[in-house]
């Protein structure tokens, strides 16, 4: 998998590669030409006592060298360019794929798990391939070189060769398999240890209100225990790597050393001939170390591999194909909403969430969901923008089915403001022109007026320009709740939908507010869900979901008289002093 990802990301630089093999090449080749020039110098130079050819020898090593050096630095930058493309393509691939799954998709990953696969899994593949192209070529070629050029120089002595070449790589098999399993581990590890963490800062509040540092503190502690052990593991077997490696060359060239110098002292062999000997064996080690040292971070890039592939692999469960052949339809005017017999499950689910919901919502009017907490009223509404899809039945939109318009034409058809009011980083005038990126100032100060903010807007010196925390940390739920409504008001669309928009608010800017709205949104389609009955007495259509089923449908009054389940929400709240 690791391969296959490599080869599509590398679509294109051929002619790179080819210059990175060429380059790496050349620096193993030159590599491989010092120890018998070296040679040479000893024997034919000073054992010969030819200063002349100490001199051109010793010109001919400094040009090699000069050569094995341009070479090693350019491949080592081209490498670097291409591994940092990868990084950069995969990265887009994955942000890109993240962007088309359905909150159900991301559901089963978890943010924090695809946060890590886009970054750290990304760095690590990054990190792979940088080592591939500075030294995966080089190294075989040193050491099929250095083979070859060690039997030239004495092949009694090679020996030594065909006996520590099989044992280091023997040694490489079983560090590379006993890794695997490991880094696999660590990976999950440092999914759940940023999970938890993630988890606890954005809770921090509730988890210092109920005195459970103690316990986050133990749960924390608990995975990244886990996760430390998983990397003493991981780095023992590295660690082990080096001695042993160390021993098997030490003993080898101890080995050399002495079974050359039995050889010379028999007129068997040059004393320039061991030099170069003792080098090439060096060269041969200092090959299979690069090769180890890059099939040694193979395992954890392999890991990281499956798990990014396993991201690009999914099918969203919301289709984006359009099934009818037409263009984009005209929803630019007003569009009556329909649920045809639509029902919900999620797969592998006991129960269906949502079970034969038909309604109509018309345009100029005003469909409020009321029911139990899991009645389904969030899901109902998410099936609109098409964040889920229907497993049984259809919505039509303006008569379309959403199913056969492209997801970008139906969502720029509709405003929403979701049941968690979320700000990002930067500005309240970045944030509201989410929705309308070219809008005026004007508009964005009439959506303000229309949601009620003028108050607190009052009191922000720099107004506008008011910097906002990730996640609007800076403001209370009531403010958020009111600039995710302005940002919705920018948007002109035929169609709103406000999932439970209004529970972080006080009764007189609630009513305040819903009288705006009415105002301002008198020609479009409102779907809205509510928990509290005063919030949809006015409504045009009342829907009562009860156990995912559409139990009752009606106007306030006629709820009242017909629905027991409407009467015991709408009793139990007035018993409550109006609110759950």
């Amino acid at each position: 998998m690791l391969v296959g990802l490599l080869k599509r990301q590398l679509a294109g630089k051929r002619a790179q590669l080819w210059a990175i093999i060429v380059l790496q090449l050349v620096q193993a080749g030159t590599n491989l030409l010092l120890p018998t020039v070296n040679a040479a110098i000893i024997d034919d130079g000073i054992v010969a006592g030819e200063p002349q050819v100490i001199t051109r020898l010793g010109l001919l090593m400094a040009a090699i060298a000069v050569v094995q050096a341009a070479s090693a630095i350019a491949a080592g930058y081209l490498g670097a360019v291409v591994a940092v493309g990868i990084g950069r393509r995969l990265r887009a691939e994955v942000f890109g794929r993240i962007q088309t799954l359905s909150s159900q998709d991301v559901a089963l990953f978890g943010t924090q798990s695809l946060t890590t696969r886009a970054t750290n899994d990304v760095q690590q593949i990054q990190a792979f391939a940088l080592l591939v192209f500075t030294m995966l070529f080089a190294g075989p070629a040193m050491g099929v070189g250095g083979i070859v050029l060690a039997v030239q120089q004495d092949v009694a002595l090679s020996v030594v060769v065909i006996v520590i070449v099989p044992l280091l790589l023997l040694i490489m098999y079983v560090i590379v398999r006993r890794l695997i399993p490991l880094y696999r581990d660590g990976q999950e590890l440092l999914d759940r240890s940023g999970g938890i963490l993630r988890e606890q800062i954005i809770g921090v509040d509730v988890i210092r209100a109920f005195v459970r540092q103690g316990h986050e503190t133990q749960r924390f502690a608990a995975v990244n225990a886990r996760l430390t052990a998983n990397n003493l593991r991981s780095a023992l077997v590295v660690a082990a790597m080096l001695p042993v490696i160390m021993l098997v060359v030490n003993a080898s060239s101890v080995a050399v050393v002495w079974f050359g110098g039995h050889r010379i002292q028999a007129g068997l062999m040059n004393l320039g001939a061991l030099t170069a000997f003792i080098a090439y064996i060096m060269q041969i080690l200092l090959a299979i170390m690069m090769s180890m040292y890059v099939l040694m971070t193979a395992p954890r890039a392999a890991v990281c591999a499956e798990r990014i592939q396993a991201v690009l692999d999914t099918e969203p469960s919301v289709s984006t194909d359009v099934r009818q052949t037409q263009t984009q339809a005209d929803l630019s005017g007003p569009a009556a909403l329909t649920f045809h017999s639509v029902g919900f499950s999620y797969p592998g689910a006991e129960a269906p969430v949502l079970q034969d919901i038909s309604f109509t919502a018309l345009p100029g009017t005003t469909t409020a969901i009321v029911g139990a907490t899991g009645s389904g009223k969030t899901t109902l509404l998410n099936l609109i923008p098409r964040f889920i899809d229907p497993t049984e039945g259809r919505i039509t939109l303006a008569a379309h089915d959403i199913r056969n318009l492209p997801l970008d034409q139906l969502r720029a058809a509709m405003a929403l403001v979701p049941q968690q009011s979320h700000l990002f980083t930067g500005t309240i005038a970045d944030n509201l022109r989410m929705a309308a990126p070219g809008a005026a100032d004007s508009a964005l100060w009439s959506a303000l007026e229309t949601a009620q903010t003028m108050r607190f807007m009052a009191d922000l010196p720099l107004g506008l320009d008011t910097p906002v925390g990730q996640g609007g940390a800076s403001l209370s739920g009531g403010q958020r709740q009111r600039l995710c409504i302005a940002r919705a008001l920018l948007r002109r669309a035929p169609l709103y939908l406000f999932d439970d928009s209004f529970s972080a608010l006080d009764y007189d800017t609630d009513t305040r507010l819903r009288q705006a709205l009415g105002q301002a949104l008198a020609d479009s389609t409102v779907v809205m869900v509510a928990e509290r009955i005063s919030a949809v007495e006015d409504a045009d259509l009342i829907l009562v979901l009860d156990g995912g089923r559409l139990v009752a449908q009606g106007t306030h009054r006629e709820l009242l008289e017909t629905s027991a389940t409407y009467r015991e929400i709408a009793d139990s709240q007035l018993a409550l002093g109006g609110t759950l």
